[in-house]
């Protein structure tokens, strides 16, 4: 079977914190280890009231201290947001202080509105140009700085930096970055458990445009998916609850924390509201533990995917932890304790 790995928003629930959700995260990357997962990632997000990850590079300095051969990593850090070589002197030093454990994801959108993304201070003094529109050249700058100096001419020194080079992936919902992977050759990770409809043509389009480089000489795919399990097939719906009512919220504006299991069943749902939470939720692989690993199963053969990420954003750490025992056991990962 190919690698799992998961995706982590340090996920604020209702009833709860920012600082409680980051320490979920913390713990339940120690779960992610001793289940056998490749790696973990956190997003970068901001002005969301059910996202705590907001800060990658600090939370992934935790993730790697509470851990030993785990992965960690961005999924991602939203560049546009950066100066390539800040990114470059924080994952540098990531890098120096776990070698051969640190990813750097990297996506184009603000990962926020409008407002919040001109509060982050990064649109270009010269002719007003927004940093979205330079990302393909920041992409570029940035892995100059992470490779040794003599690779980088006309560059400054990142110190830590040059010569501390994590694994650089690209991120995308879209062809633009799916071409942009292909073309500089970088792996690329496609975000299918928000961006369902170009899964086929994305893929497609990163290994036509596929040219080997310094980093990869041959492509390589992963693709994000939502999962949700549990022991029975009702209690997985149940708890998707969470889910659905967080998707309306985040579809019409109304920002709030993860709702509970309780809250999504007393809320009455137009025949509207439904149809857009149904589309929304359609590629997510939710059940027992034979039903999502037949599910994902059918996602690896459909995509040839390298690897998949599984992202389950659920009410409760518990609830968490369970299901991704669950889909650990069903997958046949190797736990850290009987390798």
């Amino acid at each position: 079977m190919i690698p799992l790995s998961v995706l982590d928003l340090a996920t604020v629930a209702s009833g709860s914190t920012p600082a409680q959700a980051l320490t979920d995260t913390i713990s339940m990357a120690g779960v992610v280890e001793r289940l056998g997962y490749t790696r973990m990632w956190v997003a970068e997000h901001h002005g969301m009231p059910a996202v705590a990850s907001s800060a990658p590079a600090v939370l992934i300095a935790h993730l790697a201290q509470a851990t030993s051969t785990l992965r960690v990593g961005s999924g991602g850090v939203m560049l546009p947001n950066h100066s390539p070589l800040v990114i470059a002197e924080q994952f540098g030093t990531l890098e120096a202080l776990h070698p051969g454990r640190i990813d750097l994801g990297l996506g184009r959108a603000p990962g926020t509105d409008q407002v919040t993304a001109r509060a982050l201070r990064r649109v270009q003094a010269v002719g007003g140009r927004d940093a979205a529109d330079t990302f393909p050249d920041d992409v570029v700058e940035l892995i100059q700085y992470l490779l040794p100096r003599e690779g980088a001419p006309g560059h400054p020194a990142a110190v830590p930096g040059s010569g501390y080079l994590p694994e650089v992936w690209l991120l995308g919902s879209s062809l633009f970055s799916a071409q942009l992977a292909g073309m500089i050759g970088l792996p690329f990770s496609f975000a299918y458990h928000f961006a369902p409809q170009l899964l086929d043509a994305a893929l497609e389009t990163y290994r036509s445009n596929f040219r080997p480089s310094i980093l990869h000489d041959s492509p390589r795919a992963m693709v994000a998916v939502t999962v949700l399990c549990a022991p029975t097939e009702d209690e997985a719906r149940w708890l998707s609850g969470s889910s659905a009512l967080s998707t309306l919220q985040l579809r019409t504006g109304r920002l709030g924390a993860l709702p509970s299991p309780e809250e999504a069943e007393a809320y009455s749902f137009t025949p509207a509201e439904r149809a857009i939470v149904d589309e929304q939720m359609s590629s997510h692989v939710i059940g027992t533990p034979s039903t999502v690993f037949e599910g994902l199963v059918r996602l690896q053969e459909r995509t040839q995917a390298d690897e998949l990420m599984i992202s389950t954003r659920m009410h409760s750490y518990e609830a968490r932890a369970r299901s991704l025992t669950l889909v650990a056991e069903a997958w046949g990962l190797e736990s850290v304790e009987s390798a």
